[in-house]
């Protein structure tokens, strides 16, 4: 969503605004940044910058922190806490994590509580409004100030209809329109992805892929998912449904996955499959202690981690064919193992992508670890949000 005002051609006012909405928007979209980085990503010369900042900080648009850039003093600029707050929300199979931030997505309070298995929508999302509302008493803020949520579900996500695309996926959240839902509890604009495509964003703005324009990001937890970012944007498909690299069949033969198919590589690398093989020499384990283990040296858990990295690495491999992505980026809960993980899927992709492709892919585990998913829906949280242009204050 732009901020970008409607302006008269040639007008000097015009141009003024433009400007000064080209800063806002860099400044949503990328966080708080120096005045230098301000007009590289606007293309704007650091005069102007420096003009448009005066004029915004004065509006209250606006603040300015002193900080450091390689050793050198400089001016962080980023929104002021007066335009508003931003919410992100994750939602995992067991799990419900809820950040507040500024509009610039710097995290004023954040906490993450457990859920029981396969809970309901309505439970859920009670959940998170009333976590939502204790976080906002925490750091002072009145509901009124949220002027954006985001949300992330482990599901694919009908961009038509802001439905869940698959009951089969996530049971008892299949035809219900959660951001409306969520909406009506917070009464606020509520918008939904799916957790891997948040994934994705929270790590190109401020992780593992930064800097990247064509990236994957792979999340292995209790499903598997992707987010792909193409021209640094996170590709979504016609539907809402692209990257589904969970439902990739990778054996015709292979085990019955629940989405109805066979062969998918969830029914090979998802965290409940990894931890079954396990059950009959190691008795009932999570994958957090499974890889603790196998970090430690257990024979038995590294084995399923390297097994699950070469299946890993045959879709990885054809995303590497079909993309030709910069980076690919390892998260969820498997990510934990490092290179238990990444080396058996490197060796796959390297054997199986063509050779211009997978000599120009780096494979490497997400930065932000079990909080990308969250910090990319308050960073699509503060990219939807409506800002008002320094005119309108």
């Amino acid at each position: 969503m732009s901020v970008l005002p409607p302006t008269a051609p040639g007008s000097q006012t015009s141009l003024r605004e433009a400007n000064r909405a080209r800063v806002v928007d860099v400044l949503r979209r990328y966080g708080a940044l120096t005045q230098v980085e301000v007009a590289t990503a606007t293309g704007l010369s650091p005069a102007t910058v420096s003009n448009i900042v005066k004029e915004l900080v004065a509006a209250e648009l606006l603040e300015v922190r002193a900080t450091s850039r390689s050793g050198r003093r400089a001016q962080q600029v980023s929104l002021a806490r007066t335009v508003g707050v931003c919410v992100g929300v994750d939602f995992g199979y067991r799990h419900l994590r809820v950040v507040v931030g500024d509009l610039s997505q710097r995290v004023l309070a954040e906490q993450r509580l457990p859920l029981p298995a396969d809970h309901r929508a309505d439970e859920g999302l009670d959940r998170a409004a009333l976590l939502t509302g204790e976080l906002l008493e925490r750091i002072g803020s009145a509901p009124s100030e949220v002027v954006s949520v985001g949300m992330g579900v482990p599901a694919p996500v009908d961009r038509v209809t802001g439905e869940i695309g698959s009951a089969t996926i996530l049971p008892g959240w299949g035809g219900i329109r959660l951001a409306e839902r969520l909406s009506a509890r917070l009464h606020v604009p509520v918008h939904l992805d799916n957790d891997a495509n948040l994934g994705a964003l929270g790590e190109v703005q401020h992780g593992a892929a930064r800097g990247c324009e064509d990236a994957a990001y792979i999340k292995v937890s209790h499903g598997v998912g992707s987010g792909l970012l193409l021209g640094g944007r996170v590709f979504r498909g016609h539907g809402g449904t692209a990257g589904e690299i969970g439902h990739v069949t990778i054996d015709e033969n292979g085990p019955v996955c629940r989405c109805g198919n066979r062969g998918c590589l969830e029914t090979f690398v998802r965290a409940p499959v990894l931890m079954e093989s396990l059950r009959a020499t190691h008795g009932s384990i999570s994958l957090r202690e499974a890889t603790a283990r196998a970090l430690a040296g257990d024979p038995g858990c590294a084995r399923v981690i390297a097994d699950a990295g070469r299946h890993i690495g045959v879709a990885a491999a054809s995303v590497c064919n079909l993309l030709n992505p910069q980076r690919i980026v390892i998260g969820g809960g498997l990510a934990a193992a490092g290179d238990l993980l990444l080396d058996p899927l490197r060796d796959v992709v390297d054997r199986f992508a063509i050779p211009s492709a997978a000599e120009r892919v780096s494979v490497v585990v997400g930065e932000l670890k079990e909080r990308a998913e969250v910090l990319g829906a308050l960073a699509l949280a503060a990219e939807m949000a409506d800002v008002p242009s320094a005119a309108s204050r």
